[in-house]
């Protein structure tokens, strides 16, 4: 039976020989099948949408651009000129900015046809849920902030998604939704035109269903490493740590037995495997990161808590009313811990091909009303590095679990050579999708 055009990635549509519109009204099909039950989408106007396929489909051959029709999923907090940007507040209802996004045009300049607004917590900065559910369970969480993003990529309602990571946005729904997250190093795509929570830590990436769909993506983005690795790589004889970090008691069961068994799965490809135990000084990275982030959400959000405090949620008025109590000596010393800890994990990366590491607590929590616990993925953003969520693992009510790959900053390309090699022997872990 042939794969129904919605199904393919990215990549697999650029080489079909499809033309856009057909694509587009079978994933507009399958939207009109599952919508009901992932409510993915904060904005998606089909005719727009089947308007800009008609238009790409018309361009000649030789003007076409690497991403030729390729449907992109956007967080809506990302500026975009022809769609609302509505931040999930009711202070931007409808709120249609006329502008793109840098990344919203790097994207357009290859091709790319910005398909729709996906769901997010509000302004993207707290983890109280969306309306968005995980396609594998509807009765569960798809993460956040990035909640539409990465339901719509696992649902097949779009190929690829972009997605803005603060603590664990990007890496978490990866995770619940079992696909490809990649969050690059920070500041390596530029945050112009996207609602800042905190400019210490947010990072633009994506949500897809391979890694070389991701690759595409880095290609548009304009990622790039000082030596861009050309060979494909290998996981025999490669050298590889697991980390558990600072706040492994968090973790649970199934997390626990997905970290096991890619030590195991790695072994058994002839890679070599060691635990690695970060020094005591990283177990400050958590309480830092938390500090600056807070402290830098009170400025981001004086604006709307002048405007309209009583339509903010309650975690946005307490960082502006600044609950915690914290000084502005404390925030320098939350700030320069983390910047001095960051050269030191390049260091300990570089003795590493790669490092993996949890992705999530475990597998998607039941309940719409958080979307979960951040913990460990949080302290890859604090240091600014690279990471990929690979899914392959499953927990232990059937839901995916996925464990994050790690290199030192401004190794994003590697990272997803090792990436690529490393999904293949993750499919050994157990996880497969019923959608």
């Amino acid at each position: 039976m042939a794969m129904p055009p919605y199904r393919r990635t990215a990549t697999e549509f650029l080489s079909s020989g499809l033309r856009v519109e057909d694509y587009v009204r079978s994933i507009l099909d399958r939207i009109a099948l599952r919508d009901s039950a992932v409510q993915a989408w904060a904005f998606l106007d089909p005719e727009y949408v089947l308007s800009e396929a008609r238009r790409l489909d018309a361009i000649p051959l030789e003007q076409r651009g690497p991403l030729h029709g390729v449907p992109v999923g956007v967080k809506d907090i990302f500026y975009t000129k022809d769609m609302p940007t509505q931040h999930n507040s009711s202070l931007y209802k409808d709120h249609a900015p006329g502008v793109d996004a840098a990344l919203i045009t790097l994207l357009r300049s290859a091709g790319a046809l910005i398909f729709g607004k996906t769901t997010t917590t509000e302004f993207a900065s707290v983890t109280t849920g969306t309306k968005t559910k995980n396609p594998h369970g509807p009765a569960r969480t798809p993460g956040g902030s990035s909640s539409g993003s990465g339901a719509a990529v696992a649902d097949f309602q779009c190929p690829i998604s972009l997605g803005t990571q603060t603590i664990g946005s990007i890496i978490r729904p990866a995770s619940f939704n079992g696909v490809f997250g990649f969050k690059p190093t920070w500041g390596a795509i530029s945050r112009e035109g996207v609602k800042i929570c905190s400019l210490n830590f947010d990072t633009m990436g994506f949500f897809a269903r391979s890694v070389a769909d991701l690759e595409l993506l880095a290609d548009a983005a304009g990622l790039e490493d000082d030596e861009r690795p050309i060979a494909p790589f290998t996981i025999e004889g490669k050298k590889f740590a697991v980390c558990k970090t600072h706040v492994w008691s968090q973790a649970g069961p199934g997390t626990a037995n997905a970290l096991n068994m890619a030590v195991k799965l790695l072994r058994d490809q002839g890679a070599s495997v060691e635990e690695l135990e970060l020094p005591e000084e990283f177990a400050s990275v958590r309480p830092s990161h938390l500090q600056v982030f807070e402290c830098d959400a009170r400025s981001t959000f004086m604006n709307e808590y002048i405007r309209a405090k009583d339509q903010l949620d309650p975690t946005l008025v307490s960082f502006v009313e600044n609950a915690s109590k914290i000084s502005h000596r404390d925030h320098l010393t939350a700030l320069d811990n983390l910047a001095q800890l960051r050269p030191k994990m390049d260091l300990i990366a570089s003795r590493f091909d790669a490092i993996v590491a949890p992705s999530v607590v475990d597998e998607a929590p039941e309940g719409l009303a958080s979307t979960g616990n951040a913990a460990l993925c949080g302290t890859w953003t604090a240091l600014h590095v690279p990471v990929v969520n690979v899914p392959g693992f499953v927990g232990d009510h059937g839901m995916p679990i996925g464990l994050s790959l790690v290199t030192g900053r401004y190794e994003d390309r590697r990272l997803l050579k090792v990436a690529a090699a490393v999904a293949v022997v993750f499919e050994g872990g157990g996880w497969k999708s019923n959608l």
